[in-house]
């Protein structure tokens, strides 16, 4: 038997109020109880699509935020489904004021495919402006970091650039986190 498939005004009809609701908790150990919770109701559903389109664009940041959250707690196999918003959760990433929802918009990003043809110039320059801010929370600078080396593997002269921006890095303004992307990337280890 196959899962029906359903819309995303569908899954607000049927959770809808009463979901996001549920998103608008704080933070704290009951929030992440309520992440959990919400995530298994969407495996139920089987459509992470409909619940990103119906909730990460809230007016209400807390709800946005939340929502990014619980599909960070997704697989990778059940997120594969959120690379037809690709273009989208970038854009959400590059024009929030919100760091949270910067953040997790751009760890569900980091954890779809990014082919050659999917290389935006104002993501990848967002991303290395981002990286090398040192007033930019660690969180942000790493993925920016990872991002804009996926961005780059394609085409040698920006590796060749994304390589020497992050030599030129002074490593005493940077957590551990954000150092540690920046070694693996210069060693070769980041694959």
């Amino acid at each position: 038997m196959s899962k029906t498939k359903i819309t995303a005004a569908r899954l607000k009809a049927i959770h809808g109020e009463k979901q996001e609701e549920r998103l608008c908790v704080d933070t704290g150990f009951s929030a992440i109880d309520e992440v959990m919770a919400i995530l298994r109701e969407i495996r139920q559903e089987g459509d992470f699509t409909a619940f990103a389109g119906s909730f990460v664009h809230s007016e209400d940041l807390l709800v946005a935020r939340n929502a990014l959250w619980v599909l960070t707690k997704a697989s990778d196999k059940e997120l594969a489904a959120l690379q037809v918003m690709l273009h989208e959760l970038i854009d959400l990433a590059m024009s929030t004021d919100s760091s949270s929802v910067c953040r997790l918009s751009l760890t569900v990003v980091d954890r779809l495919k990014m082919e050659e043809g999917d290389l935006r110039t104002d993501f990848l320059d967002f991303c290395m402006d981002h990286m090398a801010r040192v007033d930019e929370y660690p969180g942000i600078q790493s993925v920016c970091m990872k991002l804009a080396f996926k961005m780059c593997r394609f085409y040698p002269e920006l590796m060749d650039e994304l390589k020497r921006i992050l030599e030129a890095m002074e490593t005493d303004y940077y957590k551990p986190a954000v150092k540690s992307v920046r070694n693996r990337i210069l060693s070769g280890r980041m694959k």
